[in-house]
């Protein structure tokens, strides 16, 4: 009888990385559709750029480092490894941006950096420390201007002006919110009709029919972006000084959470190793989302679950799993 050692996970599944990563990219497909539908052709090409430039940052890394002058089948060794990572870092990073395009280099320059900075320098998928989406928006947020120009979505309340409409000034409904100004109602920020903002972000029923495929599949815990999300909308209205379905409704369908409670924030690299670390986590991401909206008047989500994944490893030092097979000893009675 030979006795193999060998590092976790000890149970095997049918269930890879690649087919994880495909079940990811299959659920951003109503986003990624309802994106194009609504800000056209633009929205479809930063979706190319960003797939193709997050891929081939990943192949170009992939052929230096393995030395692809000195061996011919290194091409057929990346496709066999390939998990499809890059391609769902590329394409969440495309739902993330303005569809401006004017502004064609931004899927471009952020897929690299997402990429190459974000996951390869760190050692590949499952080595990252931060989320490679929410890093390569970061990047550009802070680095271009057009990051902050929303168009509004071709159909919907606010283009009804067509004489009027500028599609690069729609005022997003969160700043609406957290400035006390008119706002659409529950249903459009619901279906994304007239809603300035991101790619993805804006059609709520998208995302969720996402979320829905994602959980039957056992891809994710259901309960973690409600967690997430709930905690955003109550928090959110106590700043507000207000309780109502309408200001829960308004908190949580304006912005960009959805989109990240589903997708990003779900991360498993970048979430806690425990049920009860997970339960808290969420939480208090949800928290630091609501103060954080509040404290400076525009979208944070992506800076909120950001800034939170370099506490993740503070809770797997607090909270331990257990053990396969451990029993908890009890103390006897004096």
């Amino acid at each position: 009888m030979n006795l193999i050692v060998s590092p976790a996970p000890h149970i095997k599944t049918r269930r890879t990385t690649r087919t994880i990563m495909l079940d990811v990219l299959i659920a951003l497909l109503p986003a990624s559709a309802a994106g194009i539908v609504f800000f056209g052709w633009e929205a479809a090409v930063f979706i190319a750029i960003s797939l193709a430039s997050a891929f081939l940052t990943e192949l170009v890394w992939y052929l230096i480092q393995h030395k692809v002058w000195t061996d011919s089948g290194i091409l057929k060794d990346f496709f066999r490894q390939f998990d499809l990572t890059s391609l769902v870092t590329g394409l969440l990073l495309a739902l993330c941006l303005p569809a401006q395009i004017e502004a064609w280099y931004m899927p471009l320059i952020g897929s690299i950096f997402a990429v190459g900075v974000a996951k390869m320098l760190f050692g590949g998928t499952g080595k990252n420390i931060v989320n490679p989406a929410l890093a390569g928006r970061i990047m550009l947020f802070i680095s271009f201007t057009a990051m902050t120009m929303y168009p509004a979505a071709n159909f919907g309340p606010i283009a009804t002006d067509a004489a009027n409409f500028d599609p690069s000034a729609g005022s997003t409904q969160l700043g609406n919110f957290l400035s006390g100004q008119p706002m659409l109602s529950a249903l459009d920020l619901f279906l994304g009709t007239g809603v300035a903002g991101c790619i993805g972000e804006t059609c709520k029923l998208a995302l969720l029919v996402g979320y829905l495929y994602l959980c039957v599949r056992g891809v994710i815990k259901w309960y973690l972006p409600l967690l997430y999300i709930a905690a955003t909308g109550l928090f959110a209205m106590a700043l507000e000084g207000g309780f109502g379905i309408n200001l829960f409704a308004e908190a949580i369908f304006s912005g960009g959470l959805f989109l990240g409670a589903i997708f990003m924030a779900t991360d498993y690299v970048t979430t806690p190793k425990t049920t009860p670390g997970n339960i808290i986590y969420f939480i208090a991401l949800g928290l630091f989302t609501a103060g954080l909206r509040k404290a400076v008047g525009i979208e944070v989500v992506s800076f909120a679950i950001f800034f939170m994944n370099f506490v993740v490893f503070l809770l797997d030092l607090v909270i331990r799993p257990r053990p396969f097979g451990s029993v908890k000893t009890r103390r006897a009675k004096q």
